[in-house]
C-alpha cells in the first residue's frame, strides 16, 4: 500500500509547475497557484490526530507590483500557514503567483496583502496569515539558541534517514536547545539540494549529541518536502528519546526569492521570524 501510495505521489506531482519549463505571468492570476495534498505522515504511525502543533512560515524577498500611476512598489512578506491545512502550496506555483503582481495595478498595499491572504487561504483549505513588510525593515537577522552540536568527531555511514540510531541517556532531565547547520535534503521532484539550519528545543531524558549529529546528517540524500522531513524529524525524536515537551524548528535557504520555515511542536507557543545570516 506504501508503495502505490508513493507512486501515486509522484505521478501527480509530475503534472505540476515544479521541474518543468513555464512561462513567466506578469499580470495578476491566481490560477498560477497549485496545491499539494499535505502528506500526514503521523496517519502511517497509530497516532489518532497529529502530535503536534505549528505552522509553516514563508518569506518572500521578490514582491512587487504598481500604484495606481504605474510606479512600481516593493515590500518583503510573510506567509504563515498552519501545520494542520490540507494542502501545501507546490513552491515554483507559489513564485508564479508573485510574479503575476509585477504589471499589475492596486490602490494601496493592503489592498495586496489582502488579496494575497485570500488566494492562498483558498488555495490552502485553511486561513493563512500574510503580513507585507517595507524593504527597509524586514525581518531581523538572528542566530540559533543553545549549543550547536556539528563541531563532533564522528563518523558518517548512512545519508538515509537512520532514526534507530538516536539514544537518550535514561535517568537524567534536561532542558536544553541544540541546533546544527548541516541539515540538508532534496527536493523530492527535482532532486536539486535543500539546504537548512535546524534548532532542536526539549524537556526530558538528554538526547545523545552524537547520535542526534549522525541522524540529521543522515538526511542528505533524502527526498521529501520541508514541511514533511521536519515531521518526521520530530516524531522519530519523540518516539526514540520520549521527551515530555519537544519543539524542532527548521530555516531552510530561500531558493527562487522564498524561503520555508517549519516548526513542529508539543507546546502552543509563538514563533519568532527572524531569519538567519544565510537566508
Amino acid at each position: 500500500m506504501t508503495h502505490d501510495t508513493n507512486k501515486t505521489d509522484e505521478d501527480r506531482l509530475k503534472h505540476t509547475p515544479l521541474g518543468q519549463e513555464t512561462n513567466y505571468v506578469v499580470h495578476y492570476d491566481p490560477k498560477q497557484l497549485c496545491p499539494i495534498p499535505r502528506a500526514n505522515n503521523w496517519h502511517h504511525r497509530d497516532y489518532q490526530k497529529a502530535p503536534f502543533s505549528g505552522c509553516d512560515i514563508w518569506n518572500a524577498y521578490e514582491i512587487s507590483w504598481l500604484n495606481p500611476k504605474g510606479l512600481p512598489q516593493v515590500a518583503i512578506a510573510e506567509f504563515r500557514f498552519p501545520c494542520d491545512s490540507p494542502h501545501i502550496v507546490e513552491s515554483k506555483s507559489f513564485k508564479l503567483y508573485l510574479n503575476s503582481f509585477n504589471l499589475t495595478r492596486f490602490e494601496t498595499a493592503d489592498e495586496v496583502q489582502s488579496l494575497m491572504a485570500g488566494d492562498l487561504s483558498q488555495c490552502a483549505g485553511a486561513d493563512v496569515k500574510v503580513v507585507l513588510l517595507p524593504v527597509d525593515i524586514g525581518s531581523e537577522i538572528s542566530t540559533l539558541q543553545g549549543h550547536c552540536i556539528d563541531h563532533q568527531d564522528i563518523e558518517i555511514e548512512h545519508y538515509q534517514p537512520v532514526p534507530e540510531v538516536l539514544r537518550s541517556v535514561a535517568g537524567t532531565e534536561v532542558q536544553e536547545q541544540l541546533y546544527s547547520h548541516l541539515l540538508k535534503s532534496n527536493c523530492p521532484v527535482t532532486g536539486q539540494p535543500d539546504w537548512a539550519s535546524i534548532q532542536i528545543e526539549y524537556l526530558g531524558p538528554a538526547i545523545d549529541q552524537a547520535t542526534l549529529l549522525k541522524y540529521l546528517v543522515s538526511y542528505r540524500e533524502h527526498g521529501d518536502f520541508h514541511e514533511q522531513c521536519v515531521e518526521q524529524i520530530f516524531m522519530d525524536l519523540l518516539e526514540q528519546c520520549k521527551p515530555k515537551e519537544l519543539s524542532v524548528f527548521a530555516r531552510y535557504v530561500r531558493r527562487g526569492g522564498l524561503d520555508i520555515n517549519p516548526y513542529r511542536s508539543t507546546e502552543p507557543q509563538p514563533t519568532v521570524n527572524n531569519r538567519l545570516i544565510r537566508q
